[in-house]
């Protein structure tokens, strides 16, 4: 039987689509129009329904988009086009999926499902795939911790028949997914390591990858490591060269625990600072508090005007008081911060200087290794261009390696062009490094003190709100007492 919605163009799940959605499923009543307005943020959903309403969401043909929903418990893509169940990687929550009444008809799709460890309830009846001999057994040994099938509970003895079953099958698929999760924690771990280097600025020279750098995009100086004696002379350059990116890269690691140390001793002075003059302002509002209440009882119980016109003066000059107790708190606390932050941004340029200052050190180091490899593969190969013209060479070489033995210029101009790419290679990771230092410290120093300025007037704006109340409520007094 053809379904209604065959003649319907297919739909593409967008951030439209989920935004229309969400809305239409969010708070309904004196609820609903605030959620729309300020807007229902994706990572809050927790359920979601995308299949037959009015035609509106069910001729949806593939499963995408729903990253942003994170923490979605349950979600219904009934009565759609869905062939493939896929694309749901980000829903690490989901405990209810119902996928009846679409398309999907490979088995194949149980298995990705297995990665949803807190899935209990699934519906795929009215798929081709539910028509299959070996549907519930299947799903029932791939999917253990499955509570629910197609509204139906699945039970102990189900469970059993189906593990044993197709226990060989599950066991070689467990195998695999040991090995790729094992996999994945190794990448993880090595991607963890890469930002921690990367937050050092030391990436990638904890070994041999610059120095192999330098010979990646080097034609003429892979030719000229064929010459008689080159091996030997580039494999010690490479030693002693790799030694010194790994001088770079220890010490980068030691300042970087160094800045963290200043930053994290810098921020917890900072929060001491605002805590400690937090705790005195509340101390003096607090005893403002309480004699504002007995001022305001003692001006309402006064039946004489000109007492009570004292006593609004005397409790107007209490708020003039506490307001420029308040404000010089927050002055000194300025002060305070000013100094501590400036003397932070002298440490941390100070440390950032030392420590550009000794990998540039470093790095001329390998250009003083890459000037005297060069010195000696330019002897060698005057050298080798000699016996050459002379007919000496007992030594096979390439075609193309000989081929830059025509004249002296040319194979002079080939050991220059190799030195010229490894020179450029190491001027641009110097670069990289010292630039990469410099904007870290400058974006940290300015975003410090930008902090520091809106937190101030935060500060001033809380005094001004606070002491208007207090001014409001006698103004209202007072116009009140005029009255009766």
């Amino acid at each position: 039987m053809q379904r209604l919605y065959d003649s319907v163009e297919p739909r593409v799940m967008d951030e439209h689509m989920l935004k229309l959605a969400v809305e239409e499923q969010g708070p309904q009543e004196e609820a609903g129009p605030l959620a729309r307005q300020e807007g229902i943020l994706f990572k809050d959903v927790l359920s979601l329904r995308l299949d037959f309403q009015n035609l509106s969401f069910n001729n949806i043909e593939a499963i995408e988009g729903l990253d942003t929903l994170v923490n979605l418990e349950d979600l219904s893509l009934f009565n759609n086009r869905i062939s493939k169940i896929d694309s749901l990687d980000a829903l690490v929550k989901l405990q209810v999926l119902s996928l009846g009444n679409n398309q999907i008809g490979n088995m194949m799709n149980i298995i990705y499902l297995r990665r949803f460890k807190a899935l209990r309830t699934l519906s795929l009846s009215g798929n081709p795939i539910a028509e299959s001999e070996d549907y519930k057994m299947f799903i029932c040994a791939y999917l253990p911790d499955l509570g629910y099938l197609d509204f139906r509970r699945i039970d102990d003895h189900m469970k059993d028949l189906a593990r044993s079953k197709h226990q060989y099958s599950i066991d070689g698929l467990k195998q695999q997914e040991h090995l790729t999760q094992a996999r994945l924690d190794d990448e993880r771990a090595r991607q963890e390591e890469l930002k921690k280097h990367k937050v050092a600025f030391v990436e990638h020279l904890n070994g041999s990858f610059l120095f192999d750098s330098m010979y990646a995009e080097d034609v003429e100086g892979n030719k000229l490591a064929y010459l008689p004696g080159v091996g030997e002379l580039l494999q010690a350059y490479k030693d002693k060269f790799v030694i010194i990116c790994l001088n770079i890269f220890e010490y980068g690691l030691k300042q970087q625990e160094k800045r963290k140390l200043e930053l994290d001793t810098f921020n917890e002075c900072i929060q001491e600072a605002i805590q400690e003059n937090q705790e005195q302002g509340k101390r003096r509002i607090a005893k403002f508090e309480e004699k504002h209440l007995l001022s305001l009882n003692a001006i309402r119980e006064q039946s004489n005007l000109t007492n009570i016109e004292i006593k609004i003066v005397e409790y107007g000059e209490d708020i003039t008081e506490l307001f420029n107790v308040l404000m010089t708190l927050e002055m000194h606390l300025v002060e305070q911060l000013e100094e501590t932050i400036n003397m932070f941004e002298r440490n941390i340029t100070d440390l950032v200087a030392l420590f550009i200052e000794n990998v540039q050190s470093l790095m001329a180091q390998c250009r003083d290794l890459e000037n005297h490899h060069h010195e000696k593969l330019l002897e060698i190969s005057i050298n080798t261009l000699e016996r050459i013209v002379k007919g000496e060479l007992n030594e096979d070489l390439p075609d193309d390696v000989r081929a830059l033995f025509v004249d002296k210029d040319t194979i002079v101009n080939a050991v220059g062009a190799s030195h010229d790419i490894h020179l450029l290679k190491i001027d641009n990771r110097e670069d990289e490094l010292v630039t990469r230092t410099n904007s870290w410290c400058t974006h940290l120093v300015d975003t410090i003190h930008k902090d520091e300025i809106m937190r101030n007037r935060r500060r001033v704006k809380e005094i001004n709100q606070y002491i208007d109340h207090m001014q409001n409520e006698l103004d209202n007094l007072e116009c009140s007492d005029v009255i009766d």
